[in-house]
């Protein structure tokens, strides 16, 4: 679940930073592309991490 969230939220963040840089749309799709893939693996590690202290 933090995995997708991550994404989802990278996914728009990266959007909005592009856009708000005045990029065209392929910078767009560039950014939230590269912003979704680096924060979903940040949500990996975390998931990793938890269930590590869980168990």
């Amino acid at each position: 679940m933090i995995v997708i969230a991550g994404a989802v939220i990278g996914a728009i963040l990266g959007g909005l930073t592009a856009a708000r840089r005045k990029g065209n749309k392929l910078d767009i799709a560039q950014y939230a592309t590269v912003y979704a893939i680096a924060l979903a693996l940040l949500g990996l590690l975390v998931t990793i991490l938890i269930e590590k202290a869980l168990t």
